[in-house]
């Protein structure tokens, strides 16, 4: 599938189940197209081998069948006040690029992740699994506040019991994948990784243009397997028996993942949930001040001396 065929399809299969998106504009549509070869990031070492920054590896290693990876991280300020970030599906820490500097701002640590098969961390199996084991394998337990992204999302309320944040955060969390129409499935979804600029422009009409490029680059790195390990979620109830910390819901409006029914049996089941009036399911980048004042309460300055 090719033109602007592929691009319907693609564009109706993240209406229900992509991370980093917002949903189309009426009557948007291009072609895709192979973006040109970019550069890898630099990234931090894994936060348990210390702070120094150094050049990414520019070709990620392949991980070990049945096994953990040290993902690699980006740091952001200083301190005993740790928060951790965890990006959704087709993004890297580069999609923090806000946010890191606004929680390093209030005193936090920040420490962002590449999970694997994103950015530079390694390629393996893609399961909400091993997406789990990788952060508690990489991150400190004990963190002030941990937030997580769509698919980070999933994999946080995985991990959250072992790496017992104080707080979590879950935004739009990948925690209900609507089956999708037939003829499209994860395949059409991985072909994303070839969209244009114009493209992701088109499709993201709140984002900075940072964002966009941002997005090229983290695309250009991405494995787009990744995408086909979503396809045994597809129609899966993922959503949390109860919150294993404080923990606050962050939705888009609306949001395709977590209906109003879902959101209502959250509450129910000791969440709070906080729409984002307006807000696509990339919350951060589609209004970031909007993101921001929905964590009042879930952050906080340090205190004074």
């Amino acid at each position: 599938m090719a033109g602007t065929a592929c691009y319907t399809a693609v564009t109706r299969f993240i209406d229900t189940c992509h991370e980093g998106l917002a949903r189309r504009p009426p009557g948007a549509t291009h072609p895709l197209r192979t973006p040109s070869a970019l550069p890898a990031p630099k990234c931090d070492r894994p936060a348990g081998t210390g702070s120094t920054t150094q050049p990414a590896d520019p070709v990620p290693h392949l991980i070990e069948k049945g096994t953990t990876v040290q993902l690699h991280t980006r740091t952001w300020g200083e301190g005993d006040r740790v928060a951790l970030l965890v990006h959704g599906m087709m993004a890297d820490h580069r999609t923090w690029r806000r946010v890191g500097p606004a929680l390093a701002a209030l005193g936090y640590r920040v420490i962002a992740v590449d999970l694997r098969g994103h950015g530079t961390s390694g390629r393996g199996e893609y399961t909400p699994a091993h997406y789990a084991d990788d952060l508690v394998e990489t991150l400190p337990a004990g963190a002030e506040l941990a937030l997580g992204h769509s698919l980070g999302g999933l994999a946080l309320s995985l991990a959250v019991e072992r790496l017992a944040p104080r707080r979590a955060v879950f935004s739009d969390p990948a925690w209900h994948l609507a089956g999708p129409a037939e003829g499209i499935g994860p395949e059409v979804l991985a072909q994303f990784k070839s969209a244009p600029k114009e493209q992701i422009r088109v499709l993201n009409p709140r984002w900075e243009e940072a964002d966009v490029d941002i997005e090229l680059l983290t695309l250009a790195l991405w494995d787009e397997t990744t995408a086909l390990g979503l396809r045994p979620l597809l129609g899966s109830d993922l959503m949390p028996a109860a919150p294993v910390v404080p923990s606050l819901v962050q939705l888009a409006d609306p949001s395709m993942l977590i209906d109003a029914e879902r959101a209502a049996l959250l509450k129910r089941r000791g969440f709070e949930v906080r729409p984002v009036p307006g807000a696509g399911h990339t919350i951060h980048r589609d209004d970031f001040d909007g993101f921001m004042a929905s964590l009042e309460g879930w952050i906080q300055a340090p205190p004074v001396p």
